[in-house]
């Protein structure tokens, strides 16, 4: 085996500059523009590490990764400008050392080469990575980048994982990316939001309960852990589980058996958990609201979801998916997002994040009038998250209005007032126009006429 680090990239202005740094550092280097020419190497001397490419001419960079393991060299760190759940999944179950998303922080790179030279080299070569599925997770934004090389990381293996961000964030998603891409992906995946069950209903949830455990328990009902054994259980919103429950849950995970309730039978358990919050975990143990060795259980690897406004390059592509999909699903013909409908998008702050621009696109697929989307289909701003009274922002328009001088106040603040509220009871009712005049409190006939008006003047 040699010292030499070896780079196989077809671009060769990346190969260039990885060389540089990597020589500066006090590394030596080889550089490949091809898998072949690897295998040509190969035949005289082995690297002491090798970076690739995973999308190149001929072969690709993980058939290539998957060779190079079958024959125990090694370490192999992948890089990719196409940085995704699958892809990255699948370098790290095909036995990757790390993942670098490009473009990469040279310095960031470098590091990433000495730590995995010191690490040690897998044991055997790893299964052949299956058929990748197609994750609903998307985002280019540095932030979604370092969450899908958590999740190729951390897939593969049974540790218990944390998942924190603010509500609408798409935590679920992440567990499901986390468990599609583990070995466990044949087994159940079973979610369970702990804030939505009863907290007297929430332990025969979980550990399901035999006949007569309490009034109404006809039949033996088998609770979520059951359901998912095998595979993953889900979690959501942990931070709001009683006290009580949370000493439960903390035995389970300690020894991975329980008792239905009302049940004498111990059962044994095989389940990985994934747990998601909103709230501040470290805040609520310190509260005395939390056990803080379960905390310890669950928090073994923590995966960070940002706010939407913390990534607002990843709007326009999820505005176009969420547009293209609504109009899938209810059948619709297709819509697309003016420019600047897309550059009005990513300047709001969206207090409710993917789940609150998801909802936005499955309305204007329903109502808005034209095969293109403009910024007026787009309707006022929300309020901010603080709270405050919408009339608040009524008046202070019309008095910038009034101030400049300009006509039609009256009108113009009514029309946009018919179209806002129309626009909402379509949307909550899917498009139903009887259902929507009933919750508005007007006629059928009544939101029929004001809907063609309303069209009618943005045309």
């Amino acid at each position: 085996m040699s010292d030499e680090i070896w780079i196989v990239d077809d671009d060769r202005g990346v190969r260039f500059v990885l060389a540089a740094a990597l020589r500066d550092a006090g590394l030596a280097v080889r550089e490949f523009d091809a898998a072949d020419a690897v295998r040509a190497a190969l035949r005289k001397s082995r690297p002491a590490l090798l970076l690739t490419d995973v999308r190149m001419p001929g072969e690709s960079g993980l058939a290539l990764l998957q060779e190079l393991q079958a024959q125990g060299v090694g370490p192999v760190i992948v890089m990719s400008a196409y940085t995704d759940v699958a892809t990255t999944a699948a370098a790290y179950r095909a036995g990757a050392a790390d993942y670098l998303a490009k473009p990469f922080d040279l310095d960031h790179a470098v590091a990433t080469v000495r730590r995995a030279l010191v690490g040690d080299a897998p044991a055997e070569a790893p299964a052949a990575p299956a058929a990748a599925p197609t994750h609903a997770l998307l985002g280019e934004s540095v932030p979604m980048r370092e969450v899908f090389r958590l999740i190729g990381r951390v897939a593969a293996s049974n540790l218990n994982v944390l998942v924190t961000g603010e509500t609408g964030t798409g935590k679920e998603l992440v567990a499901r990316a986390l468990h599609e891409e583990s070995a466990r992906r044949a087994q159940p995946f079973v979610a369970l939001n702990t804030a939505a069950i009863p907290s007297e209903l929430l332990e025969s949830e979980l550990f399901g309960h035999e006949a007569g455990a309490f009034t109404g328990a006809q039949r033996r009902v088998a609770g979520r852990f059951e359901q998912a054994e095998g595979g993953t259980l889900f979690l959501d919103e942990i931070g709001d589980m009683p006290l009580i429950l949370q000493t439960r849950l903390l035995r389970v995970l300690a020894g991975g058996e329980f008792y239905r309730v009302g049940g004498r039978e111990l059962i044994r358990c095989d389940v990985r958990i994934v747990a998601a919050t909103h709230q501040d975990l470290d805040a609520r143990v310190a509260a005395g609201q939390f056990r803080a060795d379960l905390k310890h259980r669950l928090d073994v690897v923590r995966i960070h979801l940002p706010a939407l406004r913390e990534r607002r390059g990843d709007i326009p592509r999820l505005a176009a998916h969420f547009l293209a999909a609504a109009a899938r699903e209810l059948k619709l013909p297709p819509k697309r997002f003016a420019k600047a409908a897309l550059k009005a998008l990513a300047q709001r702050d969206f207090p409710g994040n993917v789940r609150e621009l998801e909802n936005l696109c499955r309305r204007l697929a329903v109502i808005a009038p034209g095969a293109e989307i403009l910024p007026a289909d787009l309707g006022a701003q929300a309020p901010p998250a603080g709270g405050g009274d919408w009339t608040d922002a009524l008046r202070a328009w019309a008095t910038q209005a009034l101030a400049d001088g300009e006509v039609d106040i009256h009108t113009r603040a009514r029309e946009a007032l018919d179209r806002v509220l129309l626009e909402a009871a379509l949307a909550a009712h899917g498009g139903h126009r009887q259902h929507a005049a009933a919750a508005l409190g007007v006629g059928r006939n009544t939101l029929t006429r004001k809907l063609g008006t309303s069209r009618t003047r943005k045309r």
